[in-house]
């Protein structure tokens, strides 16, 4: 009976292969075209040029401003020329700000020019500048803590160093006093707040960026010091003797405008209502050019979805490009999106973004149920090649993404190294000489890999948990 056992067995073992690999999400003919997708975009400067022809005909485009007009209709017509099979915009309502000149000096006890940068949406000095007396924290929750008499009428000054990390990590605690700051130094009745630029570089430009405003009823001037400019205000602390510094600023806050999300699609071949959403977000600061921030990921975004329109056929879904409007100014393009669609969110398959600059991928996370991390590791065997490694399954897609997620939308995350980007984030170095071509390569050949793959495969990613589960 061995014979007939041995037989049998055989048998139910290639049934079962035959039955693990028809489950499988992806097949090999999926595969091979991704691979050939992967090497095109290796071998191509595409990316390269879609991020010199933004900040070279656009340049800064601050949420509300003029850059902000023009970046909206040089990507519709950049879609357009891709051959995208449908280029739309939706429109967003924005608060918008004026940024006047801003100046800083040392009154005494060592006369010095600082270099200074304002920080979004903050409020200008009384005409003729203030001065005041310089009182130092070592972060924000110091000064939450610090009695109002102590405060008052002085220039609140958070000092808090951001420390390097190849995941960026650092920036979430530095960035507590950017955002958070403002509003603690009004409600403490201080003159105006001044904070340790949010960066990781030792140049002497300050790192403009957003603050928590909503709310708050008598806003005072904020603005970021350069790096060299917070160590010398320090050091001269630390001479024992009180430190005046007079701020000249001037802002204007104005009433709220239209700004857009600029969106374009790739229309599925079989079931085009079920959609891929890859983004980045099109506004930028208006200190440089926005190349890192978010030029590079418009451009790795807006390339994948063209490599993978030139295939001779449609991807089986829809593939859906969503360059967001005012996400520095927080996620209002993303929030309203999602407001906008919410009632189709069951048709978002999978959410991903592009917006940690142009350094070379070397992560690859998810936010997938378990059950479906079997196409995370089919995507992996394209993926390693580019150096990428398999990451966890935390990934929050990105910072417009995450509101999807939070609904409960599966994502993916390929991680850009990050240890230099936050030497040039928010600040004029951020410029189009900082984007690497070899690098913007990889990231393209790894986001069509991973976009085209989730187009194609079998069945669904399922929902994640959401915010309130």
């Amino acid at each position: 009976m061995l014979k007939p056992l041995l037989s049998l067995t055989g048998g139910l073992i290639t049934t079962m292969a035959l039955s693990i690999a028809q489950a499988a999400p992806l097949t090999q003919e999926d595969l091979s075209v991704a691979e050939v997708l992967r090497d095109r975009a290796l071998e191509s400067s595409d990316a390269y040029s879609i991020v010199e022809s933004l900040t070279v005909e656009v340049g800064p485009r601050r949420t509300g401003t003029e850059g902000d007009e023009r970046a909206v209709t040089w990507a519709q017509e950049k879609m357009k020329a891709f051959g995208f099979d449908r280029v739309y915009t939706e429109q967003i309502e924005v608060p918008r700000w004026i940024r006047g000149h801003a100046h800083a000096e040392v009154i005494a006890p060592f006369p010095q020019p600082l270099v200074v940068s304002s920080l979004g949406y903050g409020a200008a000095t009384p005409e003729g500048g203030l001065t005041a007396e310089i009182i130092e924290f070592p972060d924000v929750k110091a000064l939450l803590k610090a009695p109002v008499e102590k405060v008052k009428g002085k220039i609140a000054f958070i000092n808090k160093r951001m420390e390097r990390a190849r995941t960026g990590d650092g920036y979430g605690p530095a960035a507590q006093g950017r955002k958070m700051g403002m509003r603690a130094a009004a409600e403490k009745g201080a003159a105006a707040m001044l904070l340790r630029s949010v960066g990781t570089d030792s140049d002497r430009f300050a790192h403009t960026g957003m603050m928590s405003i909503d709310g708050v009823e008598n806003p005072v001037p904020a603005l970021a010091l350069s790096a060299p400019d917070a160590n010398l205000l320090e050091a001269m602390l630390k001479r024992g003797k009180p430190v005046q510094v007079k701020l000249d600023v001037e802002a204007e806050r104005l009433a709220d405008g239209p700004s857009f999300n600029v969106i374009g699609e790739i229309t599925g071949r079989e079931k085009p209502e079920e959609v891929m959403i890859i983004g980045a977000h099109l506004d930028s600061w208006d200190e440089g050019t926005g190349a890192l921030d978010d030029g590079a990921g418009v451009a790795i975004v807006m390339e994948t979805a063209r490599l993978i329109g030139e295939l001779p056929q449609r991807p089986r879904r829809t593939l859906r490009v969503v360059l967001f409007g005012a996400e520095e100014i927080g996620l209002v393009g993303a929030k309203q999106y999602l407001e906008a669609h919410s009632n189709e969110l069951d048709n978002i398959i999978a959410i991903s973004e592009s917006d940690f600059g142009a350094g070379k991928i070397w992560r690859f996370d998810t936010r997938l149920p378990e059950s479906k991390f079997d196409i995370a590791d089919q995507m992996m065997q394209l993926l390693a090649p580019l150096g990428i490694e398999r990451g966890n399954n935390q990934s929050y897609g990105g910072p417009d993404s995450s509101v999807f997620v939070a609904r409960g939308v599966p994502a993916f995350g390929l991680y850009q190294d990050g240890s230099d980007y936050f030497d040039y984030h928010h600040t004029p170095n951020d410029t189009l000489d900082k984007v690497d071509p070899e690098n913007l390569r990889q990231n393209v050949a790894a986001w069509v890999v991973m976009s085209f793959l989730t187009t194609e495969m079998e069945g669904d990613l399922g929902r994640v948990p959401t915010a309130t589960d």
